[in-house]
């Protein structure tokens, strides 16, 4: 019996939702994968999930298992590498999520690189617009622009998000000139999902927090982008995103007095990966890529 082995086939049922899912993964029939949870059960000596005719789902123990099996197959994985590589060379699979249009603009040809220059390497790529606990979820690197803390995890600071406050000079024409930030909670405005319509903005005084309302509420921030330009609210948009549509002039920047909060795109790691080489050196290129993110240019 091999628990490993196991282990892997649980974690590969969890992360596809489901045994036949799981099995075309693993590259074996449906049986073999459930023989092995039946297996990795009665080592436990518990259930690790209610199967129905429609779903999996985790049971408690199920729950508790997932995020320590990953922490024991991913440090079997780096053990083994350790030892077997002797000539340097990076090599080892890594699990990559990371926002979808920071991906499509910056990071996507970054990766292609990365994968040119080791050949050792295999990378699985998530593009997804919301933070997740990279320990939960089995990722090996989390990129993301909101503020999260995860117990067992580490954050790595990438690059810093200057964010815009704009709309097409249409949306002003008829209406009065933004004085504060509270102006903006009786205008129709543009939000990003997972950041939500609370705004922050820099003051004198310190922060000034204000509730938007929505017009049109959107997971990526190049459908933002295109309403804003369409005339249809007023968006806070990162500036790699609104710079060419400024400096052409169909957006035109609002209340210069009073700054967007600065954020910071981080990568999420579990601790146990903080020093393993492909990782860093995976965080190092994405930084790299990223470094162009606040240029005028």
């Amino acid at each position: 019996m091999d628990t490993l082995t196991n282990l892997r086939t649980f974690l590969a049922v969890v992360q596809s939702n489901g045994f036949s899912k799981a099995a075309r993964q693993l590259d074996v029939v449906p049986s073999v994968v459930a023989k092995r949870i039946a297996q990795l059960e009665q080592t436990l000596g518990t259930r690790l999930f209610q199967r129905t005719t429609r779903a999996v789902v985790l049971t408690e123990a199920g729950e508790r298992l997932r995020v320590r099996a990953a922490d024991t197959v991913g440090g079997f994985d780096a053990l083994v590498r350790a030892v077997g590589n002797d000539d340097g060379k990076l090599e080892g699979h890594i699990r990559l999520m990371a926002p979808t249009t920071l991906t499509t603009l910056f990071l996507g040809s970054a990766l292609v690189e990365f994968l040119a220059l080791h050949p050792r390497i295999t990378l699985d790529v998530s593009l997804a617009d919301r933070s997740v606990n990279p320990l939960e979820q089995a990722f090996d690197i989390v990129v993301s622009g909101r503020t999260a803390h995860y117990e067992g995890v580490v954050q790595v600071p990438l690059a810093p998000i200057d964010y815009v406050l704009c709309a097409a000079p249409a949306t002003l024409l008829m209406q009065p000139a933004l004085s504060h930030p509270s102006d903006l909670s009786t205008r129709d405005c543009l939000v990003f999902r997972p950041t939500g319509p609370n705004w922050a903005f820099r003051s004198a005084r310190g922060l000034v927090l204000v509730d938007v309302q929505a017009r049109l509420v959107a997971d990526d921030n190049r459908s933002l982008l295109l309403a804003a330009e369409r005339g249809l609210g007023i968006a806070l948009l990162p500036g790699y995103m609104a710079r060419p549509a400024l400096a052409a002039g169909r957006l035109v920047p609002l209340l210069p007095d009073f700054p967007p909060q600065e954020a910071w795109f981080k990568a999420y790691v579990p601790r146990r990966l903080e020093r393993t080489a492909r990782i860093t050196a995976l965080c190092e290129a994405i930084a790299r890529a990223m470094s162009s993110l606040g240029d005028d240019s």
